[in-house]
């Protein structure tokens, strides 16, 4: 206060001296920080005229946290359809790390208890010999120091991502801006023009080119480089255009134990018998059969392939989703080193002799058709409904503005969760289309499986399907009643 005045002089000289100091003090630290702010702005201006001539080379395309430079002559390929494929990924890679860092801490604290354990019995011993206190003390306070070690905040995981074919990085650049505890992304590509348009759009999104690691080279040779014990990767993400088989066999051998595989297919007229069924032979080992239930084939006979090319190297598959989208599937998948299941059947003396097959006749007993041999096929369950569950429950939780195809998500989880593990299902229309008939509502339909004391579900892999344990006989009673 001007007025106040204190009762000696020097008081008053010290107080407006502390006053004028504290002004130029904040004065000086506003000048830095306007400075620093002005320099930052600059450098950012720069760098972007350095990548820049955007207005006449590039389109700024902006997905989730990435924003990417896409040429205008397209000389790299884009896929603004897959915006799906790739939210839905990095939910399940965000779930994937969440359950592999919790089993390695888990195993991690295993460890320490049969450390402790080891330790208490062989204190235990030493002190049945001696009787002496100061020794059963040591004791104590050793094992109180291996207490306090087990009880040690636990350790934040870090793991390795591959995108193959990255094209224009910003998959790469979505799971690097992303997803949590990622130790570094391997975009690799075999064309140079997308090589150098992964390194702009690196440097435009800010990331380290340590992090993001545009490479150039054929996906199959660096699948096969990184097959050894240290280099493997614990993401592996191969998204082609068309087949995926060309990269299976060296996917599962250079991905991590227990790790991850996202694996599309675009080549649906293969996988579901619209074309020669040949072509999916060469490429699958498997035939498809043309039906109603021929996307769920398809998801089918690409776990096969899987599986059978795993076991040549003594692994073997989990999946944890398979989604069948659009003009393509979408399929995630463990892979652990474990014995393969026997395709034999085990005697009582301990040896094994070949599986009988069903039995059927020359025709089908309903509509007197001829049968279709199809397969191949993988039968046990497609997804791994806790996965699934925990995924469900991390969309929930997160917003449109994390995953812009949040809705759909939602519903797909959803209906996938609902799911039963049956292979393959049934069409409504189809089976009123056989009998000439309207087809009944599909909440009458199911309500009358389950009168019956059958299971039913949809599937997501079609609109209006029936997957049912109920056999053919009473699924045709029904539509008689009807």
């Amino acid at each position: 206060d001007k007025n106040y005045m204190p009762l000696h002089p020097t008081l008053f000289q010290i107080a407006i001296c502390a006053k004028l100091r504290k002004n130029f003090f904040l004065k000086h630290v506003l000048a830095v920080k306007n400075w620093q702010t002005k320099l930052s702005t600059s450098s950012r201006i720069r760098s972007l005229e350095k990548l820049g001539k955007m207005d006449n080379e590039f389109n700024v395309i902006t997905e989730g946290k990435a924003s990417i430079l896409f040429p205008k002559d397209n000389k790299v390929f884009y896929n603004n359809v897959q915006q799906f494929n790739r939210d839905i990924s990095i939910a399940a890679i965000k779930i994937w790390s969440e359950i592999i860092s919790e089993e390695k801490q888990k195993k991690a604290q295993q460890k320490k208890e049969s450390d402790i354990k080891t330790q208490c019995n062989r204190y235990t011993l030493i002190s049945t010999f001696l009787s002496n206190l100061s020794v059963i003390t040591v004791s104590i306070v050793h094992l109180l120091n291996t207490y306090r070690y087990i009880r040690q905040p636990s350790k934040t995981y870090t793991f390795t991502i591959l995108e193959a074919l990255a094209a224009s990085g910003l998959r790469s650049i979505r799971y690097a801006k992303e997803i949590p505890n990622v130790k570094y992304i391997v975009a690799n590509d075999l064309d140079l023009d997308a090589v150098n348009l992964i390194n702009k759009n690196v440097e435009y999104n800010e990331l380290s080119k340590d992090f993001v690691r545009a490479n150039q080279g054929d996906a199959c040779s660096v699948l096969y480089q990184h097959r050894s014990f240290p280099d493997r990767f614990d993401v592996i993400d191969l998204d082609p255009y068309g087949t995926a088989a060309p990269f299976i066999d060296g996917a599962v051998q250079a991905v991590e134990e227990g790790g991850l595989l996202c694996i599309t297919c675009t080549d649906l007229a293969n996988l579901t018998g619209s074309n020669y069924p040949e072509k999916c032979y060469a490429n699958y080992g498997s035939i498809p059969v043309k039906g109603e239930f021929c996307h769920e084939m398809a998801l089918r006979i690409l776990l096969h392939t899987l599986s059978t090319s795993a076991a040549k190297y003594r692994r073997r598959i989990i999946p944890l989703l398979s989604c069948s989208i659009d003009f393509y599937i979408r399929i995630f998948i463990r892979v652990v080193t474990s014995p393969v299941e026997p395709l034999a059947k085990l005697t009582g003396k301990n040896t094994y002799v070949p599986m009988a097959g069903p039995i059927v006749n020359n025709s089908c007993e309903h509509c007197e058709n001829k049968f279709h041999v199809g397969g191949p096929i993988w039968t046990h369950s497609i997804h791994d409904k806790q996965f699934v569950h925990r995924m469900l429950e991390h969309v929930k939780e997160s917003s449109k503005d994390t995953y812009q195809t949040h809705s759909r998500m939602l519903g797909m989880l959803s209906v996938i969760m609902e799911e039963l593990d049956i292979p393959l299902f049934h069409s409504l229309s189809a089976l009123a289309g056989t009998l000439h008939c309207t087809s009944p509502p599909l909440k009458t339909f199911c309500s009358a499986i389950l009168n019956e004391g059958y299971k039913v579900s949809v599937s997501h892999a079609m609109p209006g399907s029936v997957k049912t344990d109920a056999p053919m006989s009473v699924i045709w009673d029904i539509f008689r009643s009807w």
